[in-house]
């Protein structure tokens, strides 16, 4: 049995005095996509960032690699093998592509020469940036930006990739292209945490989904699993939680 390289037990975490998710477990194996799903206001976002260690874990654990890591801060996880796209596609706007990218090999202590490899790692995987990596990185479209948010988490050549609403924003086509380009990476033996919003965009790809409503999860299981769409309707369409982070 492959052993997990994430596993959530029993996270409660928050911003503050205000808890947002309630003792929230989740794994994530490798060559596998975990995807996320729950409406607004569900706790996606902070179940992301609690994991990245931008937000403390007030109680339960957080293991990578079945290390426990629920102390170690965010940039230390990135080392240790995490890659984060945020949502919206944090990117440096005003800078080419190429800064972007080089911006993110910051301080992996590498060589000149692993550096331009890992660049045009990048490249290959996405061949619009390299067509583009002179264009400043705000003029490129949503799909694109996108693409370079992802590029930019690969360069550490991490071992889990999470991504926060990667299809915010995009026409269908792009999502697709994005997806598949993530499809890819699962299927070279990487981890994906996948936090999405648009159900049929999630399911498309998932090899495991959790349900969110509210903080907590309400169901995890296989993406195939019978029932299931009757279970996310469920967590959808109940009445909407109070306003707060989501």
């Amino acid at each position: 049995m492959v052993a997990d390289v994430l596993e959530v037990r029993s996270v409660t975490s928050g911003y503050g005095d205000l808890t947002v998710i309630r003792d929230v477990s989740l794994t994530v194996a490798p060559a596998q996509i975990t995807a996320v799903l729950g409406r607004n206001g569900a706790g996606k976002t902070t179940t992301l960032k609690t994991i990245a260690g931008l937000l403390p874990v007030n109680s339960g654990e957080v293991l990578f690699d079945g290390e426990p890591i629920t102390k170690v801060p965010a940039h230390a996880r990135r080392r240790m093998g995490f890659g984060y796209v945020q949502e919206n596609k944090r990117i440096f706007k005003k800078r080419a592509v190429e800064e972007n990218l080089v911006l993110g090999l910051y301080r992996l202590g590498l060589a000149r020469a692993e550096e331009q490899s890992r660049l045009d790692e990048v490249y290959t995987r996405f061949p619009i940036l390299a067509e583009r990596r002179k264009q400043t990185a705000g003029y490129l479209s949503g799909g694109q930006q996108q693409m370079l948010a992802i590029g930019q988490a690969l360069l550490n050549h991490p071992r889990l990739l999470m991504l926060d609403e990667p299809s915010t924003g995009l026409a269908p086509s792009i999502v697709a292209e994005v997806m598949q380009a993530v499809q890819r990476l699962r299927d070279e033996g990487l981890a994906v945490l996948l936090i999405e919003q648009a159900v049929d965009t999630a399911l498309r790809v998932a090899d495991r989904v959790v349900v969110l409503d509210v903080g907590k999860v309400v169901h995890s299981g296989s993406a195939d699993e019978d029932g299931l769409r009757a279970i996310i309707q469920d967590a959808y369409m109940a009445a909407p939680p109070s306003e707060g982070p989501s």
